[in-house]
């Protein structure tokens, strides 16, 4: 066993992806999250880690047409769209060797990313983790949504259930097995994503469990089983942390991680070395403070590429 490195192999270059839209969400202001991150310095905070950092502009989409559900779906076609577009440039990075950091953009955005990362994990033979930070279990479906956001179900279609034009995309439906996600900050679920949640035997790590067990008792059993044959994404939705810290989200929901917690997470993460992918989502700089939140966010990513505090040598892993 040797000790692991701060990053992963595939962090050598990093390569950021805005995708200014927030055609998924219910709240405008998510589409302006890519230039507030940049905004809050993360190209030079990534570069200060000794990354290099390709900047692949934001992608192009179609605009938000504000327009009601249409048999439980708001904005199907044009989300279908920058998911499609996403993926294709997700993949094409993730072949040539970077890391991608998906900017969003609402969360529904996860569905382009993570088909991609799937894809390309098919491609090389590696297993697929995917750690879902969130306030929200994001499993509602035309059924069971109250509004027909489509961010809130991302992942309803990872796992094949939804429309043929967001489950097939990439051309792998399912796109994940269940096995594949563990969510963690989970403190809003609908009834109905409830059951189906429970159904699917998703492995969730609510505040409750957080609350009772400790967040380093959460996350070492949502890394559990990681190894050098996996592949690490992390899907961050900035409503994973509580609002007192992190107002500038449209869907906020109190009681969640705090910012030591949110560290914790982070850190843990970076201590694999097994990070190969990274989705940063709904942040809304219109509900901001003085970009407090984009400045977190950029502060958790750092963590996420070894900055940390830790005094003493961390353990080897496999």
């Amino acid at each position: 066993m040797s000790s692991p490195t701060a990053v992963s192999p595939q962090a050598g270059v990093v390569s950021l992806i805005g995708v200014p839209t927030d055609v998924g969400a219910g709240t405008p202001g998510a589409r302006m999250g890519p230039a507030a991150l940049r905004v809050a310095g993360l190209t030079h905070a990534l570069e200060r880690l000794g990354l290099t950092v390709n900047d692949c502009g934001n992608l192009d989409g179609p605009a938000n047409p504000r327009g009601a559900a249409v048999n439980g779906f708001r904005h199907l076609r044009e989300v279908a769209q920058w998911n499609q577009s996403l993926h294709a440039l997700m993949y094409a990075q993730l072949q040539a060797g970077r890391l991608p950091i998906m900017l969003g953009g609402d969360h529904s955005l996860a569905i382009g990313s993570i088909s991609a990362v799937a894809r390309h994990c098919r491609d090389q033979g590696r297993k697929l983790r995917v750690l879902w930070f969130d306030a929200h279990a994001d499993f509602n479906t035309a059924t069971l949504t109250p509004s027909g956001n489509i961010h809130g179900m991302p992942v309803a279609c990872l796992l094949g259930h939804g429309p043929e034009e967001l489950t097939d995309i990439g051309g792998h439906a399912p796109v994940l097995q269940p096995r594949d996600i563990r969510q963690i900050g989970i403190r809003s679920v609908d009834a109905g994503e409830k059951r189906r949640v429970h159904d699917m035997g998703i492995e969730v790590f609510d505040m409750r469990y957080i609350d009772e067990m400790g967040m380093r008792h959460a996350m070492e059993l949502a890394l559990a089983l990681v190894d050098a044959n996996t592949h690490l994404h992390v899907s961050l939705d900035v409503d994973f942390l509580d609002p007192d810290i992190a107002p500038g989200v449209g869907t906020t929901v109190r009681g969640g991680p705090t910012y030591r917690e949110a560290q914790l997470c982070m850190e843990m993460i970076a201590d694999t070395a097994r990070l190969a992918s990274l989705d940063v989502v709904e942040l809304n700089p219109a509900l901001d403070v003085r970009n407090q939140t984009a400045e977190l966010a950029v502060d958790l990513i750092e963590s996420l590429f070894g900055k940390s505090t830790l005094m003493r040598k961390i353990s080897a892993v496999a």
